[in-house]
């Protein structure tokens, strides 16, 4: 089998190629705007793509459907409903819903609804092995929720409820950045350490731009190089923060 990646400098994205081998069918998950490579590996491999695959609707994750529509145009692309409700009529060839299944050769592909990020977000798990899970779990970070469409209480569950509880074997292609595994994050991911129970939470003192006093419960790096933060309001509500907007008191 064949995974492989290319990542943009922008946004650090990733768009990925998944075959059964040379010779064989695969498909395109996602398009961040430099996929040469991997064309040039569909090219070189004798791949034939038979579905582009979207996990949402994010910018950076639909920049080639235009040119894969040229390229590939008896490959129809996958998605959530909500994923084409936000792109449009004829966004979307092949709708799936939660735990829906697509086979392209030996490959099996099972969406696993996982809003939080957006509404629309799928992650894919391919044999029970691999997990593609877009911008909800990355790796020693999660994605953020501030956008339209974002919702933390999804967020959390999508990833406790719905990728934790995939076994740990299985490996992690997100949305950015590089790989990790299910159990690296069940064991690493300060996030998930705090949900589990296994670390305490962080009682500093901080304001988050536009919304407020908060307390900072984890402070935790992000996969650009930056910081995410876990805060609580006085109200109770909490929510994932890029560090840019965390101004800290410590």
């Amino acid at each position: 089998m064949i995974i492989e990646r290319v990542e943009d400098e922008k946004w650090l994205a990733n768009t990925y190629l998944v075959a059964e081998g040379p010779g064989g069918k695969g498909v395109l998950i996602d398009g961040n705007g430099v996929i040469e490579p991997l064309l040039a590996q569909i090219e070189r491999d004798r791949i034939t793509i038979s579905h582009i695959l979207l996990t949402h609707h994010h910018e950076d994750h639909v920049l080639e459907n235009a040119r894969y529509r040229s390229l590939f145009p008896d490959a129809p692309f996958v998605g959530h409903q909500a994923t084409a409700d936000v792109l449009g009529d004829g966004s979307i060839d092949l709708i799936l819903g939660d735990r829906d299944t697509l086979s392209v050769g030996d490959l099996q592909f099972t969406a696993l609804d996982t809003p939080g990020h957006c509404q629309g977000h799928f992650a894919y798990l391919l044999n029970d092995a691999d997990c593609f899970s877009a911008d909800v779990l990355f790796r020693r970070t999660l994605g953020g929720h501030a956008r339209p469409g974002g919702n933390f209480p999804q967020l959390k569950a999508s990833t406790m409820d719905v990728l934790m509880a995939l076994p740990h074997h299985v490996r992690v292609h997100p949305g950015h950045k590089e790989p990790t595994t299910i159990g690296e994050e069940w064991e690493n991911n300060l996030f998930i350490r705090l949900w589990r129970g296994v670390d305490a939470e962080g009682d500093e003192p901080v304001t988050v731009t536009d919304m407020g006093e908060a307390t900072m419960l984890v402070w935790a790096p992000d996969y650009d190089g930056g910081n995410k933060a876990l805060v609580r309001f006085p109200d109770g509500a909490e929510g994932i923060y890029f560090g840019s907007r965390v101004t800290r008191s410590r």
